[in-house]
């Protein structure tokens, strides 16, 4: 199973795991693609990762998965003001005008209000975007409350049948961290093993005691996550017991020497697989169409004659584009199933507005604390570095390239064939 991390809509990065991980297609890869959220917002290509991913999910239902990330909610990819044309709703309203942008964002929101927020991998590897929840019901296990979480979750803003509760797992799982060690030190609360995060607006962090009572009450081996931007694409940290892949490189402010990485779960090892920087793209991409809603008559004819319109649209098309109140209360009354209405006047457990992307630095070494020295990372670039080991039952080792780099890990266990998704 190959496990990705934050995507962010940057298409360069993805284009290079398309290129190289699944290079004869996903549906001729061995394995399952397993992806922890955040797929819009700050690069300018969501609609792109989204449309892809989605594509994905749909030819490949029981080989593609997708959990929900932080930014699968309104309130962070309507969040303009903060994100301005880097945000997804701008991104929609920009390619296909305000009215059928809003829509379209609003239906892909939709979605993401139905993905799940966890994954188990090889039964014993937790995968989520954030990280463990908080518990909110006695004798029941934190993995049974995520999947008392209503199946369409709005999560920020909810939606009115969302309990508090509920909410408050959800919110953990799409927006804790791991605690830093001074966190662990003065702020996690020992009984618990939690904290209040340093990003702020409500979130929470987790120390090593909740990750012990996690992990021994499920009889787990390791927490796989993605939300938190690493200069080296993976890190490590409570005891090498806690990963973090992060599978976009730019718009994080990790410098130009930041790479993008995923995890591929394999038989007894875990691999991780790395964009260096010395890679460079071997392959034209280019977009295939581009919508014109929003494009005016001139701007449509001068599109054409340039020759990136090939077939000028009907006078339908324009007639089309206006669409009045009383055609879209018709095709409200024709959509089946219930009606979800969200609460905007409710709180919700985490406040976007409140938090901030960085927490703390974590331009930071993969198997430690302190920054990248650079003379490891020259060492790095030539293959001579060989990782540390943080704990007597992982022995890693480092291998190098001009295209990409890769560390693989030794994992007990059952083979990575046999997993099963934790639904919200």
């Amino acid at each position: 199973c190959y496990v990705f991390g934050d995507l962010h809509g940057n298409l360069e990065d993805l284009h290079f795991f398309s290129d190289n991980v699944w290079r004869l297609g996903m549906s001729l890869t061995a394995g399952n693609f397993l992806f922890l959220g955040d797929y819009v917002d700050r690069g300018m290509s969501g609609l792109e990762v989204v449309a892809y991913l989605m594509v994905m999910k749909i030819s490949m239902p029981n080989k593609v998965h997708l959990l929900r990330g932080n930014h699968e909610t309104r309130d962070c990819n309507g969040w303009q003001e903060y994100y301005g044309e880097r945000s997804y709703i701008a991104q929609c309203q920009t390619r296909f005008g305000s009215y059928w942008g809003f829509r379209i964002w609003e239906e892909t929101n939709k979605v993401f209000d139905r993905l799940p927020l966890a994954a188990v991998v090889d039964q014993e590897i937790f995968c989520t975007h954030g990280g463990i929840p908080r518990s909110v019901a006695g004798g029941r296990s934190e993995v049974e409350q995520i999947l008392g979480v209503p199946s369409v979750a709005g999560i920020n803003p909810p939606y009115e049948h969302e309990g508090k509760d509920a909410q408050q797992i959800a919110s953990d799982c799409i927006w804790s961290d791991p605690a830093t060690q001074e966190q662990e030190l003065h702020e996690v609360d020992p009984e618990t093993g939690f904290g209040q995060s340093r990003r702020g607006g409500g979130c929470v962090c987790f120390g090593n005691k909740a990750v012990t009572n996690f992990l021994s009450r499920h009889n787990y081996s390791f927490i796989l996550r993605a939300h938190e931007a690493h200069a080296e694409g993976v890190a490590i940290s409570k005891g090498a017991r806690v990963f973090t892949v992060f599978s976009t490189s730019k718009d994080h402010h990790q410098g130009n020497q930041a790479m993008a990485g995923c995890i591929l779960v394999d038989t007894e090892k875990m691999q991780v697989i790395n964009r260096s920087p010395a890679y460079r793209d071997r392959y034209v991409h280019r977009r295939g169409s581009v919508s014109l809603a929003g494009m005016s008559v001139h701007e449509i004819e001068k599109a054409a004659q340039l020759g990136l319109v090939t077939e000028q649209p009907q006078e339908e098309f324009y007639q089309d584009c206006d669409i009045n109140e009383d055609d879209e209360a018709e095709e409200e009354e024709q959509g089946e199933g219930p009606i979800y209405k969200l609460d905007t006047g409710r709180e919700s457990a985490v406040n976007p507005g409140l938090t901030v992307p960085t927490p703390h630095d974590h331009n930071k070494s993969f198997f430690g604390d302190d920054k990248i020295d650079s003379s490891e990372e020259e060492e790095k670039e030539e293959g001579n570095h060989m990782m540390a080991s943080e704990t007597e039952n992982m022995n890693w080792e480092s291998t190098s390239t001009s295209d990409n780099s890769s560390q693989s890990a030794g994992k007990k266990g059952k083979k990575a064939n046999v997993w099963r998704l934790l639904y919200s």
